[in-house]
């Protein structure tokens, strides 16, 4: 068949191809699987820029098994029907998200501003990383999260891009929205306090408000909602439902910290935050209290033990340790 050269690719990717041009590339993808690659690399490269020494190659083959597993489950569903060209364009999109999220949107940054030199943070380790931002919000990244921001916020909207989890403080400022992207979900902001989560491993991206008020956005037309301090945005990725519950949200940001709040919580209501975080089963004797409360933080440590002595030292209980199960009874038990 006809050569497929870099330049009828490059045409492929911008959507210049003509319909023939198109149907030679379908054929040429399916010939093998070397074919497939390169047309991933180039799409790679076209999105990335100048700025491609900012590639994390661990998200990058990441990002490339993504495909390949789609490209299997299609074929699966096809069987023996020639994969149709536009689903390959969905896919391009798709990549396309995903290297807007791993290169921070690199080019986009570069043609806007070019003095805006594009900072890239990454986590690796199992506490929070503090970042302060050019505004001075302040931003702790959870482990393998990666942040990019510019140096300076010079255009009308303060915009960063994130993957993984986030906390952010953000410094108001009424004239120029603060925007948090992600690859699904959007945050927008003037000042607030909220957590993020957006993980491409993981089907359900949150968005935790703490304080202040935040519009969450689906990016791909899932809705927009307005969120009020207490609630947790929820988009699952699978069935394209954006949702929104009446949580503890401070509870989604302890790993910032490791500091677990509490105001005003009576014993069962600690048991099961306690549960939610050491994945234990706890059962409370009948008899307990539960008007007493305690108000504080307790600090998370590797064992349940260890913060259950602590709390022993507020709440008059006595517990009892038997594997993943715990039963805990008054204290004059």
């Amino acid at each position: 068949m006809k050569e497929i050269d870099d330049n009828m690719l490059r045409k492929f990717i911008t959507g210049e191809c003509s319909e023939q041009e198109y149907a030679e590339i379908n054929h040429w993808i399916n010939e093998k699987e070397e074919n497939a690659r390169a047309l991933f690399e180039m799409e790679e490269i076209y999105q990335l820029g100048k700025f491609d020494s900012y590639l994390d190659t661990k998200r990058m083959d990441r990002a490339e098994r993504r495909l390949f597993q789609q490209i299997e489950k299609e074929e699966a569903t096809i069987k023996k029907k020639q994969i149709h060209i536009k689903r390959w364009m969905q896919y391009a999109a798709s990549i396309a998200a995903i290297m807007v999220i791993v290169s921070g949107l690199g080019y986009w940054f570069h043609t806007t501003n070019p003095a805006n030199d594009l900072i890239v943070e990454t986590n690796t380790e199992n506490t929070a990383k503090e970042i302060i931002l050019p505004d001075g919000s302040k931003v702790w990244i959870n482990n393998a999260t990666t942040l990019r921001y510019p140096r300076a916020f010079t255009n009308k909207e303060r915009q960063v891009y994130m993957e993984g989890e986030a906390y952010f403080e953000v410094a108001k400022n009424a004239e120029k929205p603060f925007i948090v992207h992600g690859e699904a979900l959007t945050v927008k902001v003037l000042g607030t306090i909220f957590n993020m989560k957006n993980d491409l491993l993981q089907n359900v991206a949150e968005a935790s408000l703490i304080e202040g008020e935040i519009e969450v956005r689906g990016n791909n037309s899932e809705g927009m909602i307005t969120l009020s301090p207490g609630q947790r945005a929820e988009l699952n990725r699978n069935n394209g439902k954006l949702t929104v519950k009446q949580v503890d949200t401070k509870l989604d940001a302890v790993w910032r910290n490791e500091l677990i709040p509490f105001e005003q919580a009576n014993i069962l209501s600690i048991a099961k935050t306690l549960e939610r975080f050491y994945q234990v089963k706890i059962t409370l004797s009948p008899d307990i209290r539960l008007d007493i409360t305690y108000s504080g933080v307790l600090k998370r440590k590797s064992a349940i033990e260890s913060v259950l002595k602590s709390l022993k030292n507020s709440i008059p209980i006595n517990y009892r340790i038997d594997g993943n199960n715990i039963f805990i009874s008054p204290e004059n038990d």
